[in-house]
């Protein structure tokens, strides 16, 4: 009798086990905090891939990453105003957005986090 108890109780483990394994598969999402929109957003795991500040792929976001800067203004691609890239400034066109967001429903099947800012 003490045997299948134990075969119980080890049975019971391992199926706890993967059960918390299966529930963690990379999606996870934030609650807003007080004062914060009612709204719920669902993110995937990217890897580092997107930017949640900015809404951008995080390899393009000159916002985080300073270097990036000089090419952007090479290519007359930069908003003085906002001190961005044009091409990534949401703020003078929402629309372009769009593009960013295409890409990451691509990578991910699902719509991209809406940006901090």
């Amino acid at each position: 009798m003490r045997s299948i108890n134990r075969k119980t109780q080890g049975l019971f483990a391992l199926l706890a086990l993967s059960g918390l394994t299966l529930s963690g598969c990379g999606s996870s999402e934030s609650l807003p905090s007080e004062g914060a929109s009612e709204i719920l957003t669902t993110t995937v795991n990217d890897g580092g891939w997107w930017c949640p500040e900015h809404g951008v792929p995080e390899a393009e976001c000159a916002q985080c990453d300073s270097t990036l800067v000089a090419n952007f203004k090479d290519k007359g691609d930069w908003c003085e105003e906002h001190n961005r890239p044009e091409s990534q400034c949401f703020l003078c066109s929402p629309k372009r957005a769009e593009r960013f967001a295409k890409l990451y429903e691509v990578k991910f099947g699902q719509k991209p986090p809406k940006p901090a800012e």
